[in-house]
C-alpha cells in the first residue's frame, strides 16, 4: 500500500514521506478499508509538529497520520460479518493511540470504527465526520435536546462551528454565531444562524444579548474557552452550559468563578477521541439522520493528492480556509 509516514516531529515538508508498505491483513475483530479520502484536522497537524505539551518524540517508530477517512471495506477479520466486505464506511479515531492512520491507501482497524456510510453521502463528506461532525454533535446535543433553546456558537465560520450551527437548527434551536472577518459571516448565515456577530467587537456581550431580544443564552458551543470565559459568564443563562472543545489561545485560563457560581453554569469539556461508545452511537445516529434529511452539509476547501500531504498540512496551518482539507487516497 501507499502511505504517508513520519518518524520524528518537525515541519510537514521535512518529515512527511511517501512510502510503499505491505498492505496489512485485518486481525480478529478488524476490517481492512481501502481509503478514498483522508481528512486532515488541526489535531493531526499539531501532533506531527510535536506541539503537544510534554510530548517530545512520536509514540511509535513509524506513524501514518490522520484520524478521519472514508472508503470501502476490502476484507474482514475473524468474527466480523463477511457481508461487510464491499460496504462504504467512514472512520473515527484512525490514528488515535495507534501508529497507522488514514493518510494511506489502506487501513486496518476495529470494525466498530468503520461506520456504514449512507448511500446518499459522499466519501468527501464521510471524511469530515470523525472529528468535526462528532465534535459538533456532542457539543450541541451532549446534554440532551435543544429544541426551543438559544445556542451561541463561537467560530461559526470554522469546520466544527459551521456543522454545529446546522445541527442546532436541525434540532430546533435558535443560533447566534460569532465569526472573524472574510467569508465566515456569509458561511454562518448560510448555515442558518439568525445573527452573526464580529467576535472582536468591544461590545460583544451587549451585541449577543440584543440579538436574543435581551435574553441570556442557554448553551454555548465554544472553540476558545480561555479567551471567552469572561464574556460567557456575562451572557449565559443561570443553569446554562458551556460546551467547550478548544482553548488554543489560552490553555491555562483564569475563571471568573464568582460569576459562574452564582449562575451555576455548567462547563462541559468535550474530547471526541474518548467519547464513550454509547454516546458516540447516539451522535452518529443524529449525524446520519441530519445528513439523509439534507439538513447537514460539509464544506471542502481543497483536496490534495496523497503525495502532496505536506501541502495539505500547510493549508491547515494557514489562515483563511473555508472548509475541510482532504487527501485523495486512491
Amino acid at each position: 500500500m501507499h502511505a504517508i509516514t513520519y518518524t520524528k516531529f518537525g515541519p510537514a515538508a521535512k518529515v512527511l514521506k511517501l512510502r510503499d508498505m505491505p498492505t496489512p491483513n485485518p486481525a480478529a475483530g478488524e476490517v481492512l478499508v481501502r481509503l478514498h479520502r483522508s481528512g486532515v484536522n488541526p489535531s493531526d497537524v499539531k501532533a506531527r509538529a510535536g506541539n503537544r505539551p510534554g510530548v517530545t518524540e512520536p509514540a511509535f517508530p513509524v506513524i501514518i497520520p490522520h484520524s478521519d477517512g472514508a472508503g470501502m471495506i476490502e476484507a474482514a477479520g475473524k468474527g466480523v460479518d463477511p457481508s461487510r466486505v464491499g460496504e462504504r464506511v467512514w472512520i473515527w479515531n484512525g490514528q488515535w493511540q495507534r501508529p497507522h492512520g488514514t493518510a494511506a491507501s489502506h487501513i486496518t482497524l476495529p470494525a466498530d470504527q468503520a461506520v456504514p456510510l449512507p448511500e446518499s453521502v459522499s466519501f468527501d463528506t464521510g471524511a469530515t465526520l470523525g472529528i468535526p461532525a462528532l465534535t459538533a454533535a456532542q457539543t450541541v446535543f451532549g446534554s440532551g435536546p435543544v429544541t426551543g433553546q438559544t445556542l451561541l456558537v463561537s467560530g461559526g465560520g470554522g469546520s466544527v462551528g459551521h456543522l454545529a450551527i446546522q445541527l442546532a437548527i436541525w434540532g430546533g434551536a435558535k443560533v447566534i454565531a460569532t465569526v472573524g472577518s472574510g467569508r465566515s459571516g456569509d458561511d454562518a448565515r448560510a448555515a442558518g444562524a439568525s445573527a452573526v456577530l464580529d467576535y472582536a467587537s468591544p461590545d460583544l456581550a451587549t451585541d449577543i444579548l440584543a440579538a436574543n431580544d435581551g435574553a441570556e443564552i442557554d448553551r454555548a458551543v465554544e472553540c476558545e474557552f480561555g479567551p471567552n470565559i469572561d464574556l460567557l459568564a456575562q451572557v449565559m443563562k443561570p443553569l446554562g452550559t458551556i460546551a467547550a472543545y478548544g482553548s488554543a489561545a489560552d490553555m491555562t485560563p483564569t475563571l471568573p468563578f464568582g460569576s459562574l457560581l452564582f449562575k451555576a453554569i455548567k462547563i462541559d469539556i468535550s474530547l471526541i477521541y474518548i467519547l464513550p461508545l454509547a454516546k458516540r452511537l447516539e451522535r452518529v445516529a443524529q449525524i446520519h439522520t441530519a445528513l439523509t434529511q439534507r439538513a447537514l452539509t460539509s464544506r471542502v476547501h481543497a483536496t490534495y493528492p496523497l503525495a502532496e500531504t505536506a501541502n495539505a498540512h500547510e493549508a491547515v496551518e494557514a489562515a483563511g480556509r473555508h472548509g475541510a482539507i482532504l487527501l485523495d487516497c486512491t
